[in-house]
């Protein structure tokens, strides 16, 4: 019988995968515990149509990054912060705060856990912090940190 994957089956397939399997496989387990439904013809184009959808709109989604690459890529980010002597941090520049620095310099919404740092900001100086955008596009810029006058 082929079956129509629902979520992730170890050993047999991943979600939206379409399968053969043994009748008594598919009615007694598969279909009963909600992790496959039956392969009828209108069930194969509904799928269909609906993987065209996804890889449109994940296409969407890449262009969309490569743009923002375009934008960010090589650019110098300024935060101001209070520090202390030796150029020393009072706690440490996190992600959030580099997200809402990017938001307000190229009026761009990034999600704070799309920017990655190797280890919390703590002194004044320059840092090159990555950027995934997209799980196939990714880019670093620059984040200067520098001490707030007053």
């Amino acid at each position: 019988m082929k079956v129509i994957l629902l979520s992730e089956v170890p050993n047999l397939g991943g979600q939206g995968s379409v399968v053969e399997v043994s009748d008594g496989y598919a009615r007694n387990f598969l279909i009963p515990k909600g992790l496959a439904m039956e392969a009828t013809p209108a069930r194969l184009k509904e799928l269909e149509s609906l993987q065209k959808r996804q890889e449109r709109k994940r296409r969407k989604e890449q262009e969309e990054a490569l743009r923002l690459k375009e934008k960010l890529q090589g650019a110098l980010l300024t935060i101001r912060t209070r520090a202390g002597e030796q150029g020393r941090l009072f706690g440490s520049v996190t992600n959030k705060e580099i997200a809402q620095a990017i938001k307000e310099a190229f009026q761009v919404e990034l999600d704070r856990r799309k920017i990655e740092l190797k280890e919390p900001i703590k002194q004044l100086g320059r840092y090159q912090v990555m950027l995934r955008l997209h799980p196939e596009v990714h880019t670093t810029m620059e984040v200067q940190v520098v001490q707030e006058e007053g």
